[in-house]
């Protein structure tokens, strides 16, 4: 068992008979009352977020996880297919339990966290940023570029992100994947 003082981000914990992950946690001390902390939780069953508070000295059961090297290899309908890079076992899991499946690219490497009692995949860890081709982008027209204009990309795995205007077909971008957002142009 462990308390509200062990709380830190990916954290997987039982609550309500299911298995959580924390996202965000902050410790609150308010100047009348007793500390709490408030968590933002992920449902590893079926990816709903739940925010939760819990009191100081709060215990908490705990879940033992291990975490894989695991390499993406391709989706097929709901399910994504993974292959252990040490082990080279396969395993397939549905999009519920990935953070941004239309951003992960054939081959991409992840993190995958295996519940050490039952042998199931808990959750997906996307690197924290991929870099895409770009296959669709509208030309930019000259002389909208004085503000902070934007347009929509697609890139090569079909996910839609909002782009400066110099952006265009072929280019690689780099991309946030817990924002899904453009982060940079990326010359090769």
């Amino acid at each position: 068992m462990a308390s509200t003082s062990d709380i830190k981000n990916g954290l997987c914990i039982k609550y309500n008979n299911d298995i959580y992950k924390i996202i965000e946690f902050l410790h609150v001390k308010p100047g009348k009352g007793p500390a709490f902390v408030r968590t933002k939780l992920r449902s590893l069953s079926n990816g709903k977020v739940l925010d939760n508070t819990f009191s100081a000295g709060h215990k908490i059961e705990e879940v033992r996880v291990e975490n894989h090297k695991f390499q993406y290899l391709y989706p097929e309908g709901d399910d994504f297919h993974f292959m252990n890079t040490e082990t080279f076992e396969q395993i397939s899991l549905n999009k519920n339990i990935l953070d941004s499946p239309d951003l992960l690219k054939e081959g991409e490497s992840v993190m995958v966290s295996i519940n050490t009692e039952t042998d199931l995949p808990l959750s997906v860890d996307m690197p924290s940023s991929v870099i895409l081709e770009v296959t669709y982008a509208e030309p930019g027209i000259k002389g909208n570029t004085a503000t902070n204009a934007t347009k929509s990309a697609t890139v090569e795995t079909g996910a839609t992100v909002n782009v400066p205007l110099f952006i265009n077909e072929g280019d690689k971008i780099k991309i946030d994947t817990t924002t899904g957002s453009y982060m940079e142009r990326v010359k090769e």
